[in-house]
């Protein structure tokens, strides 16, 4: 019998997984200044970083919790009235990246799936440029 296939989701732990990568993510964005800049409550990340792990947590498989709250996720259009060139992308690449180091991963498949991801989800969201 074929093996049934486990969506990212599954394969990482589910949202226990999500919730802490975003953490981990977070606490870089909160000591960069210049990329914190960006983010419209500076002093209080707790519905970014809800939004974000649901976000990703639904892309990667899990349940549609983000769009039940906010509605279709439309990245660009929410991303938009913030300024991302290179560096911006940069910084944010380089925190997910460090994050996303940090957390258990068995597959290394999933990994490389999850770091190509994330550089076309940044990259994709400039709207500057440097």
């Amino acid at each position: 019998m074929a093996e049934i296939e486990r969506s990212v989701y599954e394969q990482v732990g589910g949202q226990a997984f999500f919730d802490a990568l975003v953490q981990r993510f977070y606490v870089g964005v909160a000591s960069d200044p210049p990329l914190l800049a960006l983010y419209p409550t500076p002093d209080d990340l707790t519905d970014a970083t809800h939004h974000l792990a649901l976000f990703l947590a639904q892309y990667w498989g899990g349940p549609r919790e983000y769009d039940e709250l906010r509605g279709a996720p439309r990245l660009r259009m929410r991303h938009f009235p913030f300024e991302i060139g290179e560096d911006a992308r940069d910084r944010w690449l380089a925190h997910m990246g460090a994050a996303l180091a940090g957390m258990e991963i068995a597959d290394p498949a999933v990994r490389a799936e999850m770091q190509a991801y994330f550089a076309m989800a940044a990259d994709s969201l400039r709207n500057q440029l440097d």
